[in-house]
């Protein structure tokens, strides 16, 4: 089967209200394609994929349209990165099972990064991280995977797959996911021991005011993630009214620094965008979110393109340091200013600069330290 068997391609027009996008506006700077011919790709950077698919909340409402409503504010936002060149196959055919839509998602995505693209799923429920996921596994690559969320969907109790897909996805065997971070977690609605059961198999769990208290670590973080899966619900229900979970979170320009921050990473594959509900907002204003969130995608994507490699020492400042009798080199690239530290085994795993400042006070980082435990 070819890929056009599982999409139906993006109407511009509609999107546009049948008056067409503003020269300089990502809709008239995208390609869109219909999936026919893997070659169309060949000139790309990011392709977005649309999965209007909500079974996995409990909804069976046929008329979802998120990834369109998304799409109308994106495509009016204007082109800035012209070095970033971008496409767009349209969404998802929702299958006759939930099932059938995440075996349609994953041969699509599938074929994408195999084809060296940058894939930017807008969804649809929080569950299709899940789908995501299994491209990972089919291809047997393991993987650091980032879930920016409100919640750790860890729920058995609930019969949504989205309350419980990251069981599946963390425990089922062979599993390929070989670190896990979960960045935004609210307290009020995290079991204390399911915390402890996540920290005992050494992944990171950061609670969202320790993130927006300290922005600037989260870069490395995901830097170093092969896949991002945001759900919206992560931000105040007053910046993204179509979440609706909590009065508290990320606000809109917290979610536009992870964004980018996700957008400079050389090793990321899959951008997942989850659990907007057009039903649910007020003036369009989460859809609008969602878009300059992307804008900010595709600005970091285009930074991330002027990194040297690191064996290109001379585009970058080095600096040796001994901390805890361990001696380490600690990278920082002239381009862009972002830091990566050596481990014993001579690998350099991203960090910052607060790392760079603890190893030189003589003081092992928590971010060594817990690389090392992974081994």
């Amino acid at each position: 089967m070819s890929l056009q068997d599982f999409l139906i391609p993006v109407d511009t027009y509609a999107l546009s209200h049948d008056q067409g996008f503003l020269d300089g506006q990502i809709g008239c700077n995208i390609s869109l394609l219909d999936g026919t011919d893997l070659g169309d790709l060949e000139l790309l950077d990011i392709v977005f994929v649309g999965v209007p698919e909500e079974r996995g909340a409990g909804f069976k409402d046929q008329s979802y349209h998120g990834p369109d409503k998304i799409r109308e504010h994106l495509y009016a936002s204007y082109y800035w990165h012209p070095e970033v060149r971008m496409g767009d196959l349209g969404n998802i055919r929702n299958g006759a099972t939930l099932h059938d839509t995440y075996a349609a998602l994953r041969h699509v995505v599938k074929e994408l990064i195999e084809a060296g693209k940058t894939v930017v799923i807008l969804g649809g429920s929080h569950d299709l991280t899940f789908a995501q996921y299994q491209v990972y596994k089919e291809k047997k690559q393991l993987i650091e995977a980032t879930c920016i969320d409100a919640l750790i969907d860890l729920n058995t109790d609930s019969p949504l797959k989205k309350d419980s897909f990251l069981l599946s996805m963390l425990t089922e065997e062979p599993n390929y996911v070989r670190h896990y971070n979960h960045v935004g977690f609210q307290s009020y609605y995290v079991h204390p021991r399911m915390l402890e059961t996540l920290d005992k198999l050494h992944f990171d769990c950061y609670r969202v005011g320790r993130v927006r208290e300290q922005m600037e670590e989260m870069e490395p973080v995901l830097r170093h993630s092969d896949m991002v899966s945001i759900d919206i619900c992560a931000m105040a229900a007053s910046f993204a009214p179509a979440a609706a979970l909590s009065p508290n979170g990320f606000n809109g320009e917290d979610m536009c620094v992870l964004t980018r921050y996700a957008g400079l990473s050389s090793r990321l594959s899959s951008l997942g965008i989850y659990g907007y509900r057009p039903a649910l907002d007020k003036d369009d204003l989460t859809a609008r979110q969602i878009a300059q969130m992307l804008w900010y995608f595709i600005d970091g994507k285009a930074k991330s393109m002027q990194e040297a490699p690191l064996d290109q020492r001379d585009h970058y400042n080095e600096y040796h340091t001994v901390f805890g009798e361990v001696e380490s080199t600690f990278l920082q690239s002239k381009r862009t200013g972002r830091w990566w530290m050596q481990l014993p085994d001579k690998r350099f795993i991203a960090c910052s600069y607060s790392d760079y400042v603890t190893a030189s006070q003589n003081d092992i980082p928590e971010r060594w330290f817990r690389a090392q435990e992974r081994g």
